[in-house]
């Protein structure tokens, strides 16, 4: 009998014109590991909150979901809390408590058992998890990897024989967001929990799944194996998701078995092609290569220091750094490290104890925030939400209309409509900002972003969310505005975004920018702060650091037959 069988369900949010899901029909099995994908606002959130009644969401359905061959909606609350675990995409949101420890045993004390049980529950699941060092913390010290792997450990002291997540390393850096996927893969082989995931991030998910699901504006587009599905949408705008050798395969011609992890990958290279054969350069030339292009400073940091509490250990330590005009320069590091905190630093939200900042040659403390963010700085933060105060998206965007007066009504509708078809949420406008996906949510705010037309851009993860194709469109977005002189300095866990369209790229360590390169130079140097497709090539091609770059070099390397 399968754990879940899904008829010909569809289903529509109220006041809105088209299905948010249209005739799906999936059967997912006890012990598998389901991965469904799809562009944001596809319908994949949807999809998976139907499956535990407490979270379907209000509106029209047609269709039938089973559970263990009963009808879902006739299975008690108490089962489908204990049966059914559901791992949201932000932890805060999830978390109810204020100790480790006691989030640990919340949910067990709901359904009534005895300390004995929840004592011995609580114990497994804080060894399991290596929870052990940060039992008795308060959960706001904890870094987001800990709040995610706690809220983890939480549903999994349920005992669940299915856990559903929606895209749990969204807000992970790329080292914890692995190990995460590590654990949730275990769970899976050891446990036999059967595991339905939400991700964007494919590199490491698409491999471990039995099954893929592909959306597409609601409709079911396929489903199959990894390597079934990853060939029915070679040339498909989904296919942007794909993990890096499946792009690399397709792209050299799709020779013997498509490689799905970087593993496979080393191995199929050696296969079929031989080390580059073009002289490497000299490091003292790859040194001028990258060498960066002179111009005035758009932003400058000089030994900047900044602490919360004056009893509290500093979280800015000494920071330095000089960002160039009309650059896009990515930080990337460890959760918890400082990087938003900079970014608000930079802001002037946050005022430093000691240290200097300067946007554009001007000293901060100088610049008034009346001037600051009329036409000069924008900034989107890392919960894109704080940013919404209409009930519409398009009251939303009207809103900064206010923020301009010296902006005619018919400018600032020419300028609105040029950001909205960029951003693409022409079809969301008078949607409730609160009943966007992710994805849509981070390309609404950034629209309000930009109708400021700033000089100088600061991101707080401006990829959260969003699939493989947009943000290729978000990078041409960016390309334009750097056209103009527009400065962006990004936080981002997204390494592949980052390799492939950054300028410069920092790695943000203990509060301190520890380096500070040109993209390829700084991606070709690492080992795990790197590109899947580094870490798969780099044997044979050393300079080779994204999907392009390997696919390019093949085809120049293919061994003889």
């Amino acid at each position: 009998m399968a754990l879940f069988e899904i008829k010909n369900l569809t289903f529509r949010y109220p006041e809105t014109k088209f299905d948010a899901l249209n005739d799906i029909n999936l059967v997912i099995e006890k012990g598998e590991f389901v991965v469904i994908l799809g562009k944001s606002g596809c319908g994949k959130s949807t999809l998976i909150r139907h499956l535990k009644s407490t979270l379907v969401p209000y509106g029209k359905r047609n269709g039938q979901i089973l559970y263990l061959g009963q009808e879902l909606g006739e299975v008690s609350a108490r089962v489908q809390a204990g049966e059914i675990g559901y791992v949201m995409q932000s932890p805060d949101n999830q978390i109810v408590t204020d100790k480790v420890w006691h989030e640990l045993a919340f949910g067990l004390e709901n359904m009534g058992y005895e300390k004995k049980r929840i004592r011995l529950r609580v114990a497994e699941m804080a060894n399991y998890f290596g929870i052990q060092n940060w039992f008795s913390k308060n959960v706001e010290e904890l870094s987001g990897g800990q709040k995610q792997l706690l809220n983890l450990a939480s549903i999994m002291a349920m005992q669940p024989k299915v856990l559903i997540l929606d895209e749990p390393t969204s807000q992970l850096d790329p080292i914890a967001a692995g190990e995460f996927l590590a654990t949730i893969k275990k769970i899976n082989t050891e446990l036999g929990t059967t595991i339905v995931i939400v991700e964007h991030r494919l590199e490491e998910v698409f491999p471990m799944a039995d099954k893929v699901l592909a959306l597409e504006n609601g409709k079911q587009l396929c489903v199959g194996t990894p390597r079934e599905v990853g060939k029915k949408l070679a040339g498909h705008d989904l296919f942007h998701a794909m993990p890096s050798p499946v792009k690399i395969y397709n792209g050299t011609g799709q020779t013997g078995e498509c490689p799905l992890t970087v593993r496979q990958g080393r191995t199929w290279l050696d296969t079929y092609f031989e080390p580059e054969k073009e002289e490497r350069t000299k490091k003292e030339d790859r040194g001028r290569l990258f060498k960066k292009k002179q111009g005035p400073f758009a932003v400058e940091a000089k030994e900047v220091w900044f602490r919360y509490d004056k009893n509290l250990p500093d979280v800015v330590k000494d920071l330095s750094m000089q960002v160039r005009r009309g650059e896009l320069y990515c930080m990337l590091g460890g959760n918890g490290t400082g990087k938003t905190t900079t970014l608000s630093l930079l802001a002037g939200l946050k005022r430093a104890y000691r240290g200097k900042i300067f946007l554009c040659e001007k000293d901060i403390r100088k610049i008034k925030d009346k001037e600051k963010f009329w036409h000069f700085l924008g900034m989107l933060p890392q919960n894109p939400q704080t940013l919404f105060v209409g009930n519409t998206l398009e009251e939303d965007l009207w809103e900064m209309k206010e923020g301009l007066p010296f902006v005619g009504k018919e400018e600032f509708l020419k300028r609105m409509r040029m950001v909205v078809e960029d951003t693409e949420i022409a079809h969301l406008l008078k949607m409730h900002p609160y009943d966007l996906s992710g994805g849509e949510g981070q390309r609404a705010a950034l629209a309000k972003v930009l109708l400021l037309e700033p000089e100088i851009l600061l991101l707080d993860e401006p990829t959260k969310g969003l699939d493989g194709f947009y943000k290729q469109k978000l990078a041409a977005i960016f390309d334009r505005l750097k056209s103009r002189g527009v400065t962006i300095l990004m936080v981002s866990h997204d390494v592949e975004f980052c390799a492939s369209y950054a300028d410069t790229c920092a790695l943000f360590f203990d509060g301190n920018i520890v380096a500070a390169e040109k993209t390829k130079e700084f991606f070709a140097g690492n080992s795990f702060y790197t590109t899947a497709a580094s870490r798969m090539a780099r044997h044979l091609f050393p300079e080779a650091v994204t999907v392009k770059d390997v696919i390019e070099t093949c085809r120049k390397n293919r061994r003889q037959e």
